[in-house]
């Protein structure tokens, strides 16, 4: 009880081609494809990017207080 069979996959299948049809499924799958590629890149680069880090962060720390761009929100709040 609860594991399905050969057929009852093959009857999904067939229920699912019938409403979206092949050129539908087609596109869905691409695009699935391309989402999981741009996944995998954008892993590989933020693997990169957090190996830079430590040099980008001590770059910002070397400014004077004048170049930075920190705000303060609490000094701008209306009296």
């Amino acid at each position: 009880m609860g594991a399905f069979s050969v057929w009852h996959w093959l009857i999904v299948l067939l229920i699912v081609v019938l409403v979206f049809g092949t050129k539908k499924l087609k596109n869905i799958g691409s695009d699935l494809g391309g989402a999981v590629k741009g996944f995998k890149d954008g892993m590989k680069e933020g693997g990169n990017a957090a190996a830079d880090a430590p040099a980008t962060a001590q770059v910002a720390q070397d400014k004077p207080a004048a170049e930075k761009t920190t705000i303060d929100v609490e000094a701008k709040t209306k009296g």
